[in-house]
């Protein structure tokens, strides 16, 4: 018997508020343990919250830009168990009320449309770290760092809508790229700014009843997503095959072992003892302030996508890769704007731009200002220089920040595209190199490359290529 997995995640995205939720509290991550926290956020008695406005507005501009219903009326309510990282005994979430409902998320892979039904985004804040050390019962340990506590999140709970593994985790990708566009989120998976557990399930081929389902807990990458959805396919599929029954539980990934390992039995909302929070009045968003913030949203990076696709003629990669950062989408177009000619804008973003990037840890925007790449490209396009000597023209422009063409010209790096030059070093390079030269005229047309390499070798890279290729074909042919 065939299975169909059947696939919904719950996403929480940390909102990008300088304090907490319900308190003054900063939200700035690595600072030293129990340092960011007061008595609201450590739940001391007495203590009151207070609702931070940036907050609610960060949230509704999610919620909007998921396509959801903001709902004009929504219930804080405390959400009931304990944990030692939970100082108040409860978490304040939202439940029968939530912020927003029933949006969608469309995203198309390689040509393929996928539709995913968001069922609700709600408020929450965070709770605290729990650090463990320690290996045996006699001196395991753990230690509590309140300073995530009370930090605002989102919860964002698709339905589920996801078949395959890929398609969850390209899923998260976008849902990511979507929340830093509108500037709600960092992205920053390794602080655990964004993280999502997923719930799978499996039911034979053909059936509509879902079946038993298993949450995976705090994913906080794309990859890891991806490869513990598939793990849990399998595992769940070996069991039914056996004939006996997936158990409703709470597992976590486990990176080592590249497994999932059971945590706990699944809660459900029971469980949690959900009622309002008596001490938080009901959130009310007016029809002018959510149009507001409508009206305030950036182009989305599914838009920006298609659009680049359409107006640059860029590859579907591409286009996605430049759209899924606001910012690198708004680079890549003063780029274009400039340079004229948006595919070998687009390459160097994706290319050396984006290694470059990646090396120093440092967006490409603040690495070379998009007048100076624009310029770089402009000159290879005209002929000044050979597209080797492109690529160390903009390492030094990195370097020092001087501008391509003082670069070129200062360096003596003009290509060299004198006919009469060029012949001398290549008749020396033929001369070298007779045994390529017999079999190029024996046939074997792939021995022009190599030709061609030792005549920009020569030339440290300053000849024409193009120049470079014809007049080998025609001394070689002479």
């Amino acid at each position: 018997m065939g299975f169909e997995p059947v696939i919904g995640l719950e996403v929480h995205a940390q909102l990008v508020t300088e304090t907490k939720i319900f308190c003054g509290c900063s939200t700035a991550f690595g600072r030293p343990a129990n340092s960011n926290v007061c008595p609201v956020c450590l739940g001391l008695p007495g203590a009151l919250p207070t609702l931070n406005d940036q907050a609610v507005e960060y949230a509704v501009r999610a919620a909007l830009a998921l396509g959801c219903t903001v709902q004009e009326k929504s219930i804080f309510a405390r959400k009931n168990y304990f944990y030692p990282d939970l100082p108040k005994g409860y978490q304040i979430s939202q439940y029968e009320e939530p912020l927003a409902i029933d949006g969608v998320v469309q995203f198309s892979d390689d040509e393929v449309l996928h539709r995913v039904r968001i069922t609700r985004v709600h408020m929450e804040e965070d709770a605290g770290k729990s650090i463990h050390e320690g290996f045996s019962d006699s001196n395991r340990k753990t230690h509590l760092d309140f300073n995530r506590s009370g930090v605002p999140l989102i919860e964002i709970v698709t339905e589920p809508d996801l078949r395959t593994p890929a398609a969850g985790a390209l899923f998260f990708e976008r849902l990511r790229g979507i929340l830093m566009a509108i500037g709600v989120n960092d992205g920053n998976m390794e602080e655990g700014s964004l993280r999502c557990d997923a719930n799978v399930s499996l039911r034979p081929v053909g059936r509509t009843k879902l079946g038993v389902k298993v949450e995976v807990k705090n994913l906080n990458s794309f990859r890891y997503l991806e490869k513990a959805i598939e793990y849990e396919i399998g595992r769940q599929a070996s069991v039914l095959s056996r004939g006996a029954d997936v158990v409703q539980e709470t597992r976590l990934w486990d990176t080592n072992g590249d497994r999932t390992v059971s945590m706990r039995s699944k809660e459900e909302a029971h469980d949690y003892r959900y009622f309002p929070d008596p001490d938080l009045p009901p959130l009310i968003i007016s029809s002018s302030f959510r149009e507001n913030v409508r009206k305030s949203l950036p182009e989305l990076p599914e838009v920006r996508a298609e659009r680049f696709m359409d107006a640059y003629g860029l590859s579907r990669q591409d286009a996605y890769y430049l759209s899924a950062d606001h910012e690198l989408g708004e680079y890549y177009e003063l780029v274009v704007n400039v340079s004229e000619n948006p595919k070998a804008s687009a390459n160097w973003l994706v290319g050396a731009a984006a290694r470059r990037a990646k090396l120093t840890a440092t967006p490409v925007w603040n690495i070379v200002s998009a007048e100076a790449l624009a310029e770089l490209i402009r000159m290879v396009d005209d002929g000044t220089i050979s597209g080797s000597i492109a690529k160390e023209v903009f390492e030094t422009t990195a370097d020092s920040g001087k501008s391509p063409i003082d670069i070129v010209r200062d360096g003596g790096l003009s290509q060299i595209g004198d006919v009469g030059e060029l012949e001398v070093v290549i008749r020396q390079v033929l001369d070298a190199n007779m045994e390529a030269v017999g079999k190029y005229r024996s046939g074997k047309e792939g021995t022009l490359g190599f030709l061609v390499g030792q005549v920009m070798r020569a030339t440290k890279g300053k000849a024409n290529p193009k120049l470079v290729n014809e007049l080998l074909r025609t001394l070689l042919g002479a």
